[in-house]
């Protein structure tokens, strides 16, 4: 069989649940030094391949 809560959950503990401090936050970006574009902080850049100032990622030419 299911259990029953004991007692009745308080308008405060109920509330705290329900409340919107749980959300995800948008993440901040933070300007390339290589190429100038927006990025993650943290990550190699998706345009150039850098990441602190040194090539990670060798990108494509585009024809």
């Amino acid at each position: 069989m299911a259990t029953v809560p004991k007692g009745k959950t308080s308008r405060a503990r109920r509330d705290k649940r329900r409340s919107s401090v749980w959300k995800l936050k948008k993440p901040s970006f933070s300007i390339c030094p290589q190429c100038g574009e927006l990025t993650i902080p943290h990550r190699v850049c998706g345009s150039c391949g850098y990441y602190r100032n040194r090539l990670v990622v060798e990108q494509k030419a585009e024809d």
